[in-house]
């Protein structure tokens, strides 16, 4: 396969769970590397059959795990690969596969708990936006005729929902191609401008706060990772910077890391940085400095800041939804005044005739 061949291949976080779990099981079971890449190829299938393909030839032609993980960039990212590495080099292989797997599994879980948040206001902003489709295409133009027919009086509400009625039902395909259209120009102006749309979506109220201490958690737990392998710790600040969100925490990262390369201390560059980080982590990771555990400083950390993360996805959560289901309920007592008032002004013009 060419490069660009294998730069296409991704797998899912269940198959890399898999490959990392089953390959360090059977390294540490004894079973000699060649062997067990062999016995995992016989059950895999799609992408990670691919993977396990190369991953066996380049064994036997005397080429390192690392060097052939590293051709799949989609499949398995720079931390991954770098950890392989030192890993293969300091003879800890099966233990490296397994804290991989279980770093992989927390980021899951991390990921699922703010994906899991976030779904329910989604959930009803979908369910309205339904609601208020099928009203439009199915009730209103119902009651539109017997509006028209009786000539009753429209006010503006009504006449508004009225349009929107007929907009949808008549010019349908006008409407899907603007919709299309809006979509592609954001996809595109996304695609360009990603930087720039994420730092007005970073900097909104409550997400700010929120996608902070994700990145912060992000950061921990990687360098808890590359530490605790043995990486040396301006590799690990280098590679830890491609996990986070916010173009500032990066750059915070690479100022740190700047800092370390001219002989200053970790803790020193990050307390430059005194308002993107919390008090209590810089007070850790001087400790860890002073104790030579800067690894166990940034578990205890990544567990501190995953705890915040959760208590505020909680307070999102409570705050949110009430919002929307105001919002929600107006909208939806705004379309009933406008079907319902022309109703209520039929009927006192059948009394007073």
């Amino acid at each position: 396969m060419s490069s660009a061949q294998y730069a296409r291949i991704k797998l899912g976080n269940q198959d890399k769970i898999s490959f990392l779990s089953n390959l360090g099981t059977l390294l540490a079971a004894g079973i000699p590397l060649l062997d067990a890449v062999g016995s995992l190829l016989e059950d895999s299938k799609g992408g990670q059959k691919k993977v396990m393909e190369t991953l066996r030839a380049d064994l036997m032609q005397g080429k390192r795990i690392y060097a052939s993980l590293s051709r799949f960039p989609r499949a398995f990212d720079k931390i991954t690969v770098n950890l392989i590495r030192a890993a293969e080099e300091a003879g800890t292989l099966e233990v490296t596969l397994k804290d991989l797997r279980d770093h992989l599994q927390q980021e899951i879980e991390f990921n699922d708990k703010v994906r899991f948040a976030l779904l329910y206001p989604l959930i009803i902003l979908f369910v309205f936006i339904g609601v208020m489709l099928m009203m439009l295409v199915l009730v209103v133009p119902k009651l539109t005729t017997v509006f028209y027919q009786l000539g009753v009086t429209l006010p503006l509400s009504t006449r508004i929902l009225i349009f929107a009625s007929d907009l949808l039902i008549k010019k349908t395909f006008y409407v899907i191609g603007v919709g299309g259209a809006l979509a592609f120009i954001s996809y595109f102006i996304y695609s360009h401008k990603k930087s720039f749309v994420l730092n007005i979506l970073f900097s909104l109220p409550l997400i700010s706060q929120l996608v902070r201490q994700i990145d912060l958690a992000r950061l921990s737990r990687s360098l808890y990772l590359l530490l605790s392998s043995g990486l040396p710790i301006t590799v690990a600040l280098e590679l830890s910077a491609q996990v986070v969100m916010r173009e500032q925490t990066a750059k915070m990262i690479n100022r740190s890391r700047e800092m370390v390369l001219s002989g200053k201390k970790l803790s020193e560059g990050f307390r430059t940085s005194k308002k993107s980080l919390p008090t209590i982590m810089t007070r850790l990771i001087e400790a860890g400095e002073k104790s030579g555990s800067l690894d166990k400083s940034f578990q205890e950390i990544s567990n501190f800041l995953s705890y915040q993360v959760a208590n505020s996805l909680k307070t999102i959560t409570v705050l949110v939804e009430p919002v929307m289901l105001v919002g929600i309920g107006l909208a939806v007592g705004t379309m009933m005044m406008a079907i319902i008032g022309p109703i209520y002004g039929l009927v006192g013009q059948v009394k007073f005739r």
